[in-house]
C-alpha cells in the first residue's frame, strides 16, 4: 500500500514538474514572439496583451485539468482498493464439518488458550494470551477490564471468531466454535463498540443492519428496548424525512454520543441474541451519557436473560451492572470474583490500582434523573 502511495506521489510530482516547465517555455516563447512581431511592425500592444493573457489563462486551465486528472486516478485507486477489500476471501473458513450453532442455556467456556496473532515470540516475551482459561455461566452479566493492551478486545475477537487460535479451544454450550458455522455464532452474538459507526442512511435501515428482514414492529421493539424510540420519533432530516426515515448521516454525525449508542445497541438486540460484547461502549460519553447508557444496561439485564461480556478500561463503569469482574494484565487473569467482593476487597495490586485510579461514579438514577 505504502508502495501505491509513494508511486503515486513521484508520478503527481513529475506531472506537476513538467507542467510548470511547459508553461513557463510557452510563456517565455510568446512574449518573446510578440515582442519581435511588434518590434518589425507586425502587430499592435494590444495583440500582446491578449497574446500574454491568453497565456496565462492556458496556464491557469492546463493547471485545473491535471489536478483534476490526478483526483480522477486517486478516486479509481480508491475503488479500486474498496473492492479489492470486499471481494478478499475471508482467511478464516468453516470447516468441512461445521454446523450451526445451537445454543441452549448460552455457557461460554475458553480452554487452555494460546493466542499471538499468528506472530513469532521474541526470546523472554510471551503471547498476548498464553494458557487462558474462563468460564461464563448462562445468564451472567461479566465484567473484563483492564488497562490497554491488557488483552481484553482480543479476548471477544476470538470468541467470534475473527481470528483461529493457536492452541486451546473455546466453547459454547459444550460446541467448539472453531467446527459451527461462523454465520451462525455471530448471528448468536449482539456486539457494541466504542465507535459506533452508522451508515449515512435511515434510522431503520442502521436497525436493520444485522437482520435486513425483520419488520417494522421488531425494528420499533428493539429501539424502545434500547430507550431510542422516545428521541426517534423527533428526528427530521434536511429533505424532510421524520422518525424512523430520517437519515443519519455519514457515521451517525446528525446524533448525540448517547443517540449513536442507543441506535447500536437497538441493532444489536433485534437479532435477538444469546450473548452480548460491550466493547468501551461507554468510554467516549461524558458522565451523564454515560451514566444513562450503564442504567439502561442494567435495566436490559434485569429484563432479560441474557448474558454479556462488559469490556472496559475502567472499573467504576461496570460496579451497578455486572455480577463478576475479570482484571486482565497483560493477557492473563490476575483476578476475579464478585464485583462488590473485587471492590471492597481487591487482592492483587493492580487491581487495586485500578480501582484508585478510576473512582466510582455517582449513583446512577441521580444523574439520570
Amino acid at each position: 500500500m505504502l508502495k501505491s502511495v509513494n508511486d503515486s506521489m513521484r508520478m503527481s510530482t513529475l506531472m506537476t514538474t513538467a507542467l510548470q516547465v511547459l508553461s513557463g517555455v510557452l510563456i517565455f516563447t510568446m512574449s518573446a514572439m510578440a515582442i519581435w512581431l511588434w518590434h518589425q511592425g507586425a502587430i499592435t500592444t494590444g495583440a500582446i496583451a491578449f497574446a500574454v493573457g491568453l497565456t496565462l489563462r492556458l496556464k491557469a486551465m492546463s493547471q485545473w485539468i491535471i489536478w483534476e486528472v490526478a483526483g480522477l486516478f486517486e478516486s479509481i485507486g480508491v475503488i479500486q482498493d474498496g473492492i479489492e477489500t470486499i471481494a478478499c476471501d475471508r482467511s478464516i473458513k468453516d470447516a468441512a464439518d461445521a454446523k450451526p450453532l445451537v445454543v441452549k442455556d448460552g455457557g461460554i467456556r475458553f480452554e487452555d488458550v494460546t493466542f499471538n496473532y499468528g506472530k513469532p515470540l521474541i526470546a523472554r516475551d510471551r503471547p498476548v494470551l498464553e494458557n487462558l482459561n474462563l468460564t461464563i455461566a448462562p445468564g451472567e452479566k461479566v465484567g473484563l477490564v483492564g488497562r490497554s493492551g491488557a488483552g481484553k478486545s482480543t479476548l471477544s475477537n476470538l470468541l467470534l471468531r475473527f481470528y483461529d487460535l493457536e492452541r486451546g479451544r473455546i466453547l459454547i454450550d459444550g460446541q467448539d466454535i472453531s467446527h459451527v458455522t461462523q454465520d451462525s455464532l455471530r448471528a448468536a452474538i449482539g456486539v457494541v463498540t466504542q465507535d459506533t459507526s452508522l451508515l449515512h442512511r435511515s434510522v431503520i435501515d442502521n436497525i436493520r443492519y444485522g437482520m435486513p428482514d425483520a419488520s417494522m414492529a421488531e425494528v420499533e421493539a428493539a429501539a424502545r428496548k434500547a430507550h431510542a424510540d422516545e428521541f426517534i420519533a423527533t428526528l427530521m432530516d434536511p429533505k424532510g424525512r421524520r422518525g424512523y426515515e430520517a437519515h443519519v448521516g455519514e457515521r451517525g454525525v446528525k446524533l448525540s454520543g448517547g443517540q449513536r449508542q442507543r441506535i447500536a445497541i437497538a441493532r444489536a438486540l433485534i437479532i435477538r441474541p444469546d450473548l452480548i460484547i460491550f466493547d468501551e461502549a461507554v468510554s467516549a460519553l461524558d458522565v451523564s451519557v454515560r451514566a444513562q447508557i450503564l442504567d439502561l444496561l442494567a435495566e436490559l439485564c434485569a429484563s432479560h436473560n441474557l448474558s454479556y461480556l462488559f469490556i472496559s478500561h475502567d472499573l467504576s463503569v461496570v460496579r451497578t451492572i455486572t455480577d463478576r469482574v475479570l482484571v486482565m494484565k497483560s493477557g492473563e487473569i490476575v483476578e476475579q470474583g464478585k464485583t462488590e467482593e473485587i471492590f471492597t476487597n481487591p487482592q492483587h495490586p493492580y487491581t487495586k490500582s485500578l480501582i484508585d485510579a478510576a473512582p466510582v461514579l455517582p449513583d446512577l438514577k441521580g444523574l439520570t434523573a
